[in-house]
């Protein structure tokens, strides 16, 4: 099949891994050239610490929502919006990172990133109502866009295809200490001190990072000829952002006309950036990658995953607090097991695809996480914590695999010059569905509170949200079904019989 060149400049800085000192740039136009295994490494440990940053930050802040919305004067469910409009910010913004890295190099780019997100994370602490907070957080997600392509694409265009899984899963593994910190340290935070403290973390471990990057990341730069969509930027956009904030407003009480008029604009907006891409010669987020069947299915399965992943995180520590009566720092230390469970697979994740393949693993590994997160609606506080902790553990190990795989073999058949488009639409749908995942549990939450005539949501109300999001992700299983027992085996190393 042949495929349209694409500008290949997201494709060396849309990562934020940058690259260790003394390997030279890893695209011109030729082939790409795979990076020694030292090279990476290095690479990863300077991006992790932004990784490590975000990830740290959106847990502990899941943990203070209750606490959050006391302060500010709000309901629990209405947080949602700081947690969206982060993730909006992702997705709006993502896809023009790279243009931005090209024309300006990555390392100025990743360090500016860095220093748009402490801004936002200063600005978080000194909010004092949820609208100047949600503006804020949308602040922060503008430079976490930046941050976050910066690493993946690197290694997407450096890494031989074999040892691509391998490479992912190093590079995620100290991103993933955020995840497991993050929880027990928002609880002692918001028991022991404020929740604006969150924020103030950030500091020190963004100015270590960008020192970091300055230091050991070398400026490259991709082609910056390609003309820059700025017709595809504003439509998707504006379809983006009213489709969020649609299903973001259908979970707020007294709301439902203005989201129907969002939700219609967002529908309209979408048909029309399909149309404006099939015409632009370089359109922002290509809709002709989803030709391709691996990408395809892992786009639509990796996004049904999400939506239910984006959920978890945003229930239980409200289920535990506001339902079982448990302290911030008890959830904290309870909901670390999901990202405990997280880590334990990374090692595995390349074992297990060369023995079974991407098929066979992803749909044992869907349904199982599917089956845990329909567990987490039977719990009560009666049950034994280390139940608890058992099956949030056996769902991050399992749902965590899953997207490990879809991670890899999303790029599995696409051709390296279409790389960068192919991880900016990937990155987009990915941030879009999480932000999804949110929007479906309050709105759940919300209409069980009101059909209760409760001030807050009950247990049967979380039981409700969280056997929505497990039929969800088992729909998964029709789509894992239709990948090729071969697909990704270039990665895998697995071989049918």
């Amino acid at each position: 099949m042949r495929w349209r060149r694409r500008n290949l400049a997201s494709m060396s800085a849309d990562v934020g891994d940058g690259l260790a000192p003394g390997v030279e740039a890893i695209i011109a136009g030729a082939g790409p050239r795979s990076t020694p295994a030292r090279g990476y490494r290095v690479t990863a440990l300077v991006v992790a610490s932004a990784l490590f940053m975000q990830q740290l930050d959106g847990t502990v802040l899941t943990v203070a929502l209750p606490t959050m919305a006391r302060d500010l004067g709000a309901s629990a469910t209405s947080l949602s919006l700081a947690l969206t409009s982060y993730l909006l910010a992702l997705a709006l913004f993502i896809p023009a990172s790279g243009t931005l890295a090209d024309r300006f190099g990555s390392r100025t780019i990743f360090c500016g990133a860095i220093g748009v997100f402490l801004l936002g994370s200063v600005a978080c602490a000194h909010a004092e109502t949820l609208p100047l907070l949600v503006g804020a957080r949308f602040v922060q997600g503008i430079g976490g866009a930046m941050m976050v392509p910066v690493g993946r694409l690197v290694l997407l265009r450096s890494v031989a295809k074999e040892d691509m899984v391998q490479a992912l899963s190093w590079l995620v593994m100290p991103a993933l200490a955020g995840p497991i910190l993050g929880p027990p340290l928002g609880g002692l935070i918001v028991t022991w001190l404020d929740w604006r403290w969150i924020f103030y973390l950030n500091l020190p471990i963004g100015i270590v990072g960008a020192l970091g990057a300055w230091l050991l990341v070398p400026e490259v730069r991709g082609d910056a000829r390609a003309r820059f969509d700025l017709a595809g930027f504003l439509l998707s956009g504006a379809a983006l952002g009213c489709l969020l904030f649609g299903f973001e407003l259908a979970s707020q009480p007294g709301t439902g006309r203005r989201a129907l008029g969002l939700l219609a604009a967002g529908v309209l907006l979408a048909l029309a950036y399909v149309r404006h891409a099939r015409r632009a010669a370089d359109p922002i987020l290509d809709p002709s990658l989803m030709r391709v069947p691996t990408f395809r299915l892992s786009v639509i399965a990796g996004s049904l995953t999400r939506i239910t992943q984006g959920a978890q995180p945003f229930l239980l520590p409200l289920m535990f607090q506001l339902g079982f009566g448990l302290s911030a720092a008890t959830t904290g230390a309870i909901t670390m097991a999901g990202a405990v469970g997280a880590l334990a697979m990374k090692a595995l994740a390349p074992r297990v695809l060369r023995r079974w393949g991407f098929r066979q693993s992803l749909i044992v590994s869907g349904v199982a996480s599917s089956l845990g997160y329909a567990i987490c609606a039977l719990f009560r506080p009666d049950w034994p914590v280390a139940a608890i902790v058992l099956v949030l553990g056996l769902s991050g190990f399992f749902t965590s695999f899953q997207f490990t795989g879809y991670n890899a073999i999303a790029y599995a058949d696409i051709d390296k010059t279409r790389m960068s488009a192919a991880t900016s639409f990937y990155a987009t749908f990915q941030q879009l569905t999480l932000s999804f995942g949110i929007c479906t549990a309050a709105t759940v939450l919300e209409l069980g509170t009101m059909l209760g005539g409760r001030g807050q949501p009950a247990l049967a109300d979380f039981s409700i949200a969280f056997l929505t999001v497990a039929t969800i992700s088992l729909t998964t299983l029709i789509w894992n079904r239709r990948f090729d027992p071969e697909a990704g085996s270039d990665m895998s190393g697995h071989r049918t019989a």
